[in-house]
């Protein structure tokens, strides 16, 4: 039995030699027993641990007992300190059920619908309090929120509106004209943009543009512990943050929307122009008749909808943000999603309260 005398100091700077010496020591064919003496260690730190467990893992799977010897009780403390033995192998991980998954996925989806509806309450609540409170919403904030989410926004909205109009058009006049019905894409473009591509692509842009800046704003100020300090400094975050985004963002969506089914009707007037040889004057008298004051409305009424669900997605994913700086990318990118998802739905639902016949 051969016996491996330890220095007094086992540390980062020794471990190494102590490493080297025992493996070669280990390697002998001849060995099959061997006792470490700790009798002179006074110092251990944890890369000296980290050489006897290893030690001791290449002697179990050699079949060389290996005995320890002396040691003292501070000693022994060191090594259970950073020992990782009791490390569970991945190969002994505990599968999970796809009933567990199921039922995780509720659980996770049931919990996060709850958050969201009592912030969505708070949020309500603390609007219609700030209407009458003053003191509670912030000198100038409202017109600051609406010139970023609002008029900063117009360039894109009218670039993708256009477009849209200018494609609905083109794809259906190809279609109509074999029928002769040419005046008819004037009342598709118009109705199209007017109750449903105008609110749902402004809805669309301001969920990527505005509502994941609401998500990187708040994310970034948890993770900072901004809002704390507004807690200890007595301000309540959502009235202070949250309420002059509703406000402005309550205000300009209407706006939005309309300057999208505007534009969006231009870029059908160009089709029709040029391709169709319908007169300026019958595309605007068609339009007049084919846009009820009903669907200028339900596309208003969509866009306030919208708007809400954009800027409470965006604020519950802010406040739940963890993780520094990569939950603030999280949780712009899930505001995001989340947010067109909502909006989608919501369109649906909307749909079918405003149009499903009686």
């Amino acid at each position: 039995m051969e016996t491996y005398i330890l220095p007094d100091d086992l540390t980062f700077q020794t471990a190494r030699q102590f490493y080297d010496d025992l493996f070669l020591l280990l390697n002998n064919k001849n060995i099959i027993n061997i006792t470490i003496d700790f009798a002179n260690v006074k110092i251990i730190d944890s890369a000296g641990v980290t050489v006897i467990l290893m030690i001791k893992k290449y002697a179990e799977d050699n079949n060389i007992t290996l005995n320890m010897s002396h040691q003292t009780s501070e000693v022994q403390r060191t090594i259970d300190l950073f020992k990782f033995d009791n490390i569970q192998d991945e190969s002994e991980v505990e599968t999970i059920s796809f009933f567990e998954t199921i039922g995780n996925t509720v659980y996770y989806l049931y919990r996060h619908f709850i958050e969201f509806s009592l912030l969505f309450y708070r949020v309500s609540s603390w609007s219609m309090f700030a209407i009458v409170k003053k003191r509670l919403r912030r000198h100038g904030e409202v017109l600051r929120q609406s010139l970023e989410i609002g008029v900063s926004a117009l360039p894109i909205i009218a670039l993708i509106s256009f477009l849209v109009g200018f494609i609905l058009a083109l794809q259906s006049a190809a279609q109509l004209r074999q029928f002769g019905a040419d005046i008819y894409v004037v009342d598709l473009v118009v109705i199209s943009m007017v109750s449903e591509m105008g609110p749902l692509m402004t809805a669309i842009l301001v969920a990527g543009r505005s509502g994941s800046a609401i998500a990187a704003e708040i994310s970034s100020m948890v993770i900072s512990e901004e809002t704390d300090a507004l807690k200890v400094m007595g301000i309540e975050p959502i009235p202070y943050l949250i309420v002059p985004k509703v406000y402005a963002i309550t205000l300009v969506m209407p706006m939005l929307t309309i300057f999208s089914m505007v534009i969006g009707i231009l870029g059908g007037l160009l089709i029709t122009v040029t391709y169709l040889d319908i007169s300026i004057l019958q595309f605007f008298n068609e339009a007049l008749e084919a846009a009820y004051i009903k669907d200028i409305m339900v596309g208003i009424t969509k866009s306030i909808v919208f708007a809400l669900l954009i800027v409470i997605t965006g604020s519950y994913f802010g406040f739940h943000a963890k993780g520094g700086s990569v939950g603030i990318g999280k949780a712009a990118t899930s505001s995001v999603v989340a947010s067109i998802f909502l909006v989608i739905v919501a369109d649906s639902i909307l749909g079918l309260i405003f149009y499903f016949p009686n």
